[in-house]
C-alpha cells in the first residue's frame, strides 16, 4: 500500500488570488488564510505570494527583490547594480524564524532607477533595460538571484508550505490592493527557492497549476529574443511569454490569452463573426510557437489588474467569485469562502476563457 507523499499527485499545487477593484488595500493575511484549505495541494517543497500596491513610499522606484548564496555574491552584484542604478534603499527583507522554514538565503532587497545616462548610452527605455539586467544578473552572476523586480509590488517565495512562508516573511504587516498565492507540489522539477512560484519579470507574476507539455518548444521560441530560463521549472517560460506578447508586441490581455491558449483550428473554422475569425487565424498563425499544451490553471498579476486563464481543455480547476468590489480566484470555492464567507456570483470559467480584472483608473 502506498502512503500519501510516495505518489504523484498530476493535478497537485494550488493558486488564489484576490483584488479590490476600487484600489482599496488588504492585509496580505487575508490570502493566506485562503490557502489553509488547501493545504494538502502541496507537498512543502514551494509556496509564495505576490502583492500589488505595498511600497506606496517607493512606488516610482523598482522594487528587487533577491536571494544570495553568501556575502560575497551580494557585494559583487551590488557593485553590478551601482553601475546601472541609483540605489534609493538597500536592506534585508524583514522575516521571522519560522521552523518550517530552513537553509534560507540571504535575502535582500534593492529599491532603484536606472541611471539616465546608462539608458541613453545603451538607447533602451528602462523596462527592456530592467528585464536585460534581471537575464543578466540570473544567468550570469553566480550565486545571485533576482526573483521579483516590478514597480509597487514585491513577490516573497520560499521552499515551504504557503501559510509557513507567509508567517516566514510576516505577510500580515503589508497591504496591498492585490494578492495572488500559490503552494506548490512539483511533479518533474525540483522544489528549491528560485523555483517557488509566483514567476516575476518587472510587475508581471505567474502562479501555475498545472504542467507544460510544449515547454521545450515555448523556451526555444522566447530564448531567442533575449529570455533566458534559468529556474528549473516549466512555470518560468509562462511569465515571459506574457512579457513579449504584451509588453514587446504590444498585444492586449485578450489576444495574449487567445496564443496561449489558443482555440482550436475546428473553433475558429466555425466562427461566424468574419473578423474575429481573422484575428484568430492571424494570432494562430503569427505565434505558434507560443500555444502552451497541457493541464493549467494560472493567474497573471500586473499593475492593476488579474487575468485568470485555463487551458482550453480545461483540465484543472479554478472557480472564480465576487463580492461588493472584490473578485476572488482559487482552485477551490472553499478557498474563495475563507476570504469571503458570502462571496456571490461563483463561476467555474470554461476552458481557453479570460478572466480579466481592471482596478479602476487613478485606485492603485
Amino acid at each position: 500500500m502506498r502512503l500519501e507523499g510516495q505518489v504523484r499527485i498530476p493535478s497537485g499545487c494550488a493558486i488564489a488570488a484576490v483584488i479590490s477593484r476600487e484600489g482599496r488595500k488588504m492585509s496580505g493575511e487575508l490570502i493566506t488564510n485562503a490557502m489553509k484549505p488547501m493545504h494538502d495541494r502541496s507537498n512543502g517543497l514551494g509556496g509564495g505570494f505576490a502583492g500589488y500596491g505595498i511600497y506606496p513610499e517607493y512606488k516610482d522606484f523598482y522594487a528587487l527583490h533577491m536571494f544570495f548564496d553568501s556575502r560575497e555574491s551580494r557585494k559583487e552584484c551590488e557593485a553590478f547594480l551601482k553601475e546601472r542604478f541609483e540605489i534609493v534603499k538597500s536592506e534585508n527583507i524583514p522575516t521571522r524564524k519560522t521552523p518550517a522554514i530552513t537553509d534560507e538565503p540571504i535575502i535582500w532587497r534593492y529599491f532603484v532607477t536606472p541611471l539616465k545616462s546608462v539608458l541613453e548610452s545603451m538607447q533602451l527605455d528602462e523596462k527592456e533595460f530592467v528585464a536585460r539586467t534581471v537575464m543578466k544578473i540570473n544567468t550570469g552572476m553566480k550565486n545571485s538571484f533576482v526573483f521579483s523586480s516590478g514597480k509597487n509590488m514585491g513577490t516573497f517565495k520560499a521552499v515551504g508550505f504557503p501559510e509557513d512562508v507567509s508567517e516566514f516573511y510576516r505577510l500580515e504587516e503589508y497591504e496591498g490592493y492585490c494578492w495572488t498565492a500559490h503552494g506548490r507540489y512539483p511533479t518533474n522539477t525540483p522544489g528549491w527557492w528560485g523555483g517557488a512560484h509566483p514567476f516575476t519579470l518587472l510587475d508581471w507574476s505567474i502562479v501555475h497549476n498545472g504542467e507544460i507539455s510544449s515547454y521545450d518548444a515555448n523556451r526555444r521560441f522566447i530564448e531567442m529574443f533575449g529570455y533566458k530560463c534559468t529556474l528549473k521549472t516549466d512555470t518560468e517560460v509562462i511569465t515571459y511569454i506574457m512579457d513579449y506578447l504584451i509588453r514587446v508586441k504590444g498585444l492586449t490581455l485578450d489576444e495574449a490569452a487567445n496564443v496561449v491558449a489558443a482555440p482550436f483550428w475546428s473553433t475558429i473554422d466555425s466562427m461566424e463573426d468574419e473578423e474575429e475569425k481573422k484575428k484568430q487565424i492571424f494570432l494562430r498563425t503569427l505565434f505558434p510557437s507560443l500555444l502552451v499544451t497541457g493541464p493549467f490553471s494560472i493567474v497573471l498579476g500586473f499593475s492593476g489588474g488579474l487575468m485568470a486563464l485555463n487551458d482550453r481543455l480545461k483540465l484543472r480547476s479554478m472557480v472564480v467569485g465576487e463580492k461588493d468590489d472584490k473578485v476572488f480566484i482559487a482552485s477551490e470555492e472553499a478557498a474563495i469562502r475563507t476570504m469571503e464567507p458570502n462571496a456571490e456570483n461563483v463561476w467555474a470559467p470554461a476552458g481557453g476563457e479570460a478572466v480579466i480584472v481592471h482596478v479602476k483608473d487613478g485606485c492603485y
